[in-house]
């Protein structure tokens, strides 16, 4: 596998959870509840899976390949993703202390800041997976080649081992099957 498959690989699966996360902020619009552990899930997946190893792995290995390859890092395709991996970031902050701030019965307004913030992420990253796979990822493929990408995974799978753990990433796959059929069914 090339470093490049894993990461679409990645996108497969954060791209449920934005799914997941679309339908939960629907139905908090809609008045209904969902478990405050069930938000948190998401939380985890979104700063754990999706930031902390799937942007790991591009920020720490891919993007500096391609600096070395050419590729400027504060303009240009990888300069955008930067950008925008730092605004995802907030929008993860933004619904963390909304969630802190929700009660059973309580006031709206955590609840409407958290949904808001889950809408923004969801619509800044769906659109960010699609520069990634079609533009980025494409240039990665053409610069840095199959046999480079290859060794590349290597390393990816040595940061997802650090950084997550083992049997993390399986663990986020059931949590998205679970959500999945309770949000998206």
């Amino acid at each position: 596998m090339t470093a490049t498959e894993d990461l679409r690989a990645e996108h497969e699966g954060i791209l449920r959870m934005l799914a997941i996360l679309e339908a939960v902020a629907v139905r908090l619009g809609d008045g209904k509840d969902v478990p405050a552990e069930h938000l948190a899930g998401m939380l985890d997946f979104l700063k754990t899976f999706a930031d902390k190893c799937h942007h790991g792995k591009e920020e720490d290995i891919l993007f500096p390949a391609l600096e070395a390859a050419g590729l400027a890092r504060d303009s240009g395709p990888i300069g955008v993703m930067l950008r925008e991996h730092t605004i995802g970031r907030g929008h993860i902050r933004a619904m963390a202390l909304a969630l802190e701030l929700m009660e059973p019965g309580g006031a709206r307004a955590p609840v409407e800041s958290f949904r808001a913030e889950a809408l923004a992420y969801v619509e800044l990253l769906a659109q960010h997976i699609a520069k990634e796979n079609n533009v980025l990822f494409v240039m990665a493929e053409r610069l840095l080649g199959e046999d480079a990408l290859t060794r590349m995974h290597g390393a990816f799978e040595r940061l997802e081992r650090e950084r997550i753990g083992p049997g993390r990433h399986e663990a986020f796959h059931a949590m998205l099957d679970d959500y999945s059929a309770q949000y998206l069914a």
